[in-house]
């Protein structure tokens, strides 16, 4: 379902890649302070979804809307600008640089001279290098790890570094958080602490959530939509989704996921 004041709107995407169609006339729309989940066995089209609304991928049909306006043709490296970041899987953080200045990188789009003049403290840019250290090490504060500013990411365990990298989305101040399985590899104690922080950011954003530990899915978000082979096949509270049979039944014979409530 999608209402007239949802700032991201996804309408009958649809995408096929040769003779597979990973996604058939998805549709999904997230409001302002709303978490919505999105779930489904390996394979369901998450990931392409994702693709999609980040400009990696071109549909053969339907549309996103950011704000009531299409994207069309949008460039990944442009998202930010747009107010839209995305966490990744991998992580992707730079190994020469210090986590403080890694969390830069993810600060950057408020600086007026761009990240490298920034960073390297270039004439005029010396005040954004400074503005970029103190937005950076205020994310840092927020997630408990401003004490691990001059570490390099490589020293740090695994799950310091997610934070690290939820740390650089959460710098650049987006209007929406696209979080790709920010649970995986995490520890009980580090998934309660995940929780907890994405239900605080309904405060000032809107937050998708892709992820396979159900129990965290169904603590945080507003609102789940399941995919299974690049179809919606359910889509509503958490206590619907975990009601639904049809999503139950979808989870059977994955044995790498629990299904909801299970």
């Amino acid at each position: 379902m999608t209402l007239p004041e949802d700032l991201l709107v996804v309408d009958g995407l649809t995408v096929r890649f040769g003779g597979l169609t990973a996604l058939r006339d998805v549709r999904l729309g997230v409001g302002a302070g709303t978490v919505v989940g999105v779930i489904g066995p390996n394979g369901a089209g998450k990931t392409t979804l994702f693709n999609v609304v980040c400009g990696f991928v071109r549909p053969q049909a339907g549309r996103v809307l950011w704000r009531g306006e299409p994207l069309v043709r949008h460039r990944p490296e442009r998202l930010a600008g747009l107010g839209i970041v995305r966490t990744l899987q991998g992580l992707g953080l730079f190994a020469g640089l210090t986590v403080l200045e890694n969390v830069m990188t993810g600060a950057s789009r408020h600086a007026r001279t761009g990240l490298l003049p920034a960073l390297a403290g270039a004439g005029r840019s010396a005040r954004d290098e400074a503005d970029l250290a103190d937005r950076a090490r205020e994310t840092l504060r927020e997630l408990g790890i401003d004490d691990l500013a001059a570490r390099l990411p490589g020293v740090l365990p695994y799950g310091v570094r997610k934070r690290v990298a939820l740390a650089r989305a959460l710098a650049a101040d987006p209007e929406l958080l696209l979080l790709d399985e920010p649970a995986s590899g995490l520890s009980a104690a580090e998934l309660a602490e995940l929780g907890s922080l994405i239900r605080s950011l309904k405060q000032r954003m809107a937050v998708v959530l892709v992820e396979h530990h159900m129990d965290l899915v169904m603590d945080v978000c507003d609102r789940v939509v399941v995919l299974n082979f690049g179809e919606v096949i359910a889509a509503g509270t958490p206590g619907d989704i975990q009601a639904d049979p049809r999503v139950a039944e979808a989870y059977l014979g994955d044995p790498a996921v629990e299904a909801p409530g299970a």
